[in-house]
């Protein structure tokens, strides 16, 4: 029988501490809430207050409840307030040798029976648990912010943490109605192994004007459904305590360089620009702790503005190519207004791409969201051919054949002869250098990258491929015809992966390698992804869904280019391509999808 914990102790009530005291508290269980100064009380006490009112005025705590909750916590100074809990959990700020202090002093007050855990998020359970005198009952109980919220705590047992703490803490976990993941102590953990080289990769891009701000947190948001971008929670989780999480993590695994605080964040850091908590980070805040955005000098100019810059009219586009991108970016353009030109190899593959595209305008006409006039007319609008001599006086080509190199060059190269000065030739390359395709043209100031992502008449983002040869003009076409499409346009530069894949795929390969040093299982680390982050997906279920194929040509095109040690990919991913599982399309991925 698992252990019955009638009180806890909280030590640290900053922003994590006293959400982890309100989740106890509104579990039923007593609180002993612990700070070390009046002052300090008198704050942490603020901060449950405002919490628990909101909760009450969103409707979410009646107001009864909320006052049994309140008279559920004991607040007090000093950890001699602790000597008769069952149970203390740690939320001091992230330093090892004031966490080994206050374990030390905890081992004296507690009585011998008390679990002891600390909600460190990278620092080592084990060096912390051997400044007491019963490291077999230390544990980490790592909460995620805003812990009344978030359903996720990572239990973290040390090599020498008792079977019997670890089923207890378990049991009260779910008690707490979340779900946890139990885990070795290794630096970071799951999620923040995972999230926070994402994070850092997201800053380095950010750092060498790879792309503004703006586009790198769209450009995920967008691209990937994750609930916030990765600059904006910087700011959000604060610059200082991603700098210690980083370098922490540095430290202590492996010395890889993908955790290896990017210069910026040291410079910010130092700067006192330490995200909403100081009122300014990567973003500017209304005020301190606000959540609120407000311009600055880095505030892009407003989009009319922008796109009036140089943009060139587009009335007619061509599209070239038969595939499922192919049809949905002629169903995107012809829904938009635009005369489009689709061409393919041969009238079967054109009649095919014809009845595709009628097919997806019939199911929103069934789904309400197009008219039957609307269909019609974006129908009417496409010209459906075999031969690029109809592209002749089209003011935009889009090019969606296949992913190779030699294909794309040898079009772009009959483009060139074919097409009227002045048309914007654009490819839809996810992988390859769009540089090298604009240079089989004699007018590679005119060829742009347009990576839109599937399905394309739904996802609501384009990146736009900038090459050292693009002109403005053709930039600033490229985002007026993306504005004109009711998307979202991202510039980025001609550098593998763009935005979006760059910073996805070396997080899906971290995953991997994390599996495979048989650290965590699949299930654990999607569950840890999709409730400790908020992402949609667990890295998995994704890979699963892309396709293990197409990851692994993604990877070795990264690690190709950038020769990033950590961009490597994983020798098991490798492994599962080379035996056929690729995923849901071949039936077995990471996970056996036959019988689903």
């Amino acid at each position: 029988m698992a252990r019955e914990f009638t009180s806890v102790g909280v030590v640290g009530l900053g922003t994590m501490g006293a959400g982890i005291v309100e989740v106890f508290a509104r579990n039923g269980i007593d609180v002993v809430a612990v700070e070390i100064s009046a002052a300090a009380v008198e704050r942490g006490r603020a901060t449950l207050t405002g919490s628990t009112d909101r909760a009450v005025a969103k409707g979410k705590l009646a107001e009864a409840d909320r006052d049994a909750l309140l008279s559920r916590v004991d607040f007090q100074v000093g950890l001699d307030a602790l000597h008769s809990v069952d149970l203390v959990v740690e939320a001091v700020p992230e330093h090892l040798d004031l966490k080994q202090r206050i374990f030390a002093e905890l081992d004296r007050v507690c009585k011998p029976e008390a679990i002891l855990a600390t909600n460190t998020s990278s620092l080592s359970v084990t060096e912390i648990s051997v400044a007491t005198t019963r490291p077999n009952q230390v544990i980490g109980i790592h909460f995620f912010n805003p812990a009344p919220v978030m359903k996720l705590v990572e239990v973290v047992r040390t090599v020498v943490t008792s079977a019997d703490v670890v089923a207890d803490v378990e049991a009260l976990c779910e008690r707490l109605g979340k779900v946890d993941v139990t885990i070795n102590d290794r630096a970071g953990f799951i999620a923040n192994a995972l999230l926070f080289g994402y994070l850092n990769h997201a800053v380095s891009m950010f750092e060498a004007r790879y792309a503004t701000r703006e586009d790198i947190d769209a450009a995920m948001k967008l691209g990937c459904g994750l609930p916030m971008g990765p600059l904006a929670l910087m700011d959000l989780i604060g610059l200082d305590t991603a700098y210690e999480i980083l370098d922490t993590m540095y430290r202590r695994g492996g010395r890889d360089r993908r955790h290896a605080p990017v210069p910026l964040i040291k410079q910010m850091v130092t700067a006192g620009l330490l995200g909403r908590k100081s009122g300014r980070g990567f973003y500017t805040y209304e005020r301190p702790g606000s959540p609120k955005v407000v311009p600055d000098e880095h505030t892009p100019v407003a989009t009319g503005a922008a796109l009036a810059d140089g943009a060139r009219a587009i009335a007619k586009v061509g599209v070239v190519g038969s595939g499922t991108m192919a049809t949905g970016i002629i169903e995107v353009f012809a829904k938009a207004g635009y005369e489009v030109i689709s061409v393919t190899r041969g009238a079967e593959k054109s009649a095919k791409v014809c009845e595709t595209v009628k097919t997806s305008l019939n199911k929103g006409v069934v789904r309400g969201k197009l008219s039957e006039a609307d269909r019609d007319a974006a129908l009417g609008r496409v010209t459906w051919s075999a031969t690029l001599e109809h592209l002749a006086d089209v003011d935009l080509v889009v090019e969606a054949v296949v992913e190779e190199l030699s294909v794309k060059k040898a079009l772009f190269a009959s483009l060139d002869e074919i097409c009227k000065p002045g048309v914007v030739l654009a490819t839809t390359t996810s992988s390859l250098p769009v540089i090298d395709v604009a240079m089989a043209t004699q007018r590679p100031a005119d060829v742009v990258g347009l990576h839109f992502f599937n399905p394309a008449p739904i996802m609501p983002l384009v990146e736009i491929v900038q090459t050292i040869r693009t002109s403005t003009e053709t930039t600033a076409t490229a985002r007026a015809v993306c504005a004109a499409l009711g998307k979202t346009g991202v510039v980025c530069g001609d550098r593998s992966g763009f935005i979006v894949n760059a910073l996805l795929f070396p997080y899906l390969n971290d995953a991997v390698k994390m599996l495979e040093a048989s650290y965590s299982t699949a299930d654990d680390i999607d569950h840890a992804m999709k409730l400790g982050c908020g992402y949609p997906m667990g890295p998995f279920e994704l890979l699963d869904v892309v396709g293990l194929d197409v990851s692994l040509a993604i990877q070795r095109e990264l690690y190709l280019e950038l020769r990033e040690p950590g961009f490597a990919p994983a020798p098991l991913l490798e492994h599962l391509v080379t035996a056929g599982y690729l995923g849901r399309k071949s039936g077995r991925g990471f996970r056996d999808h036959t019988n689903r």
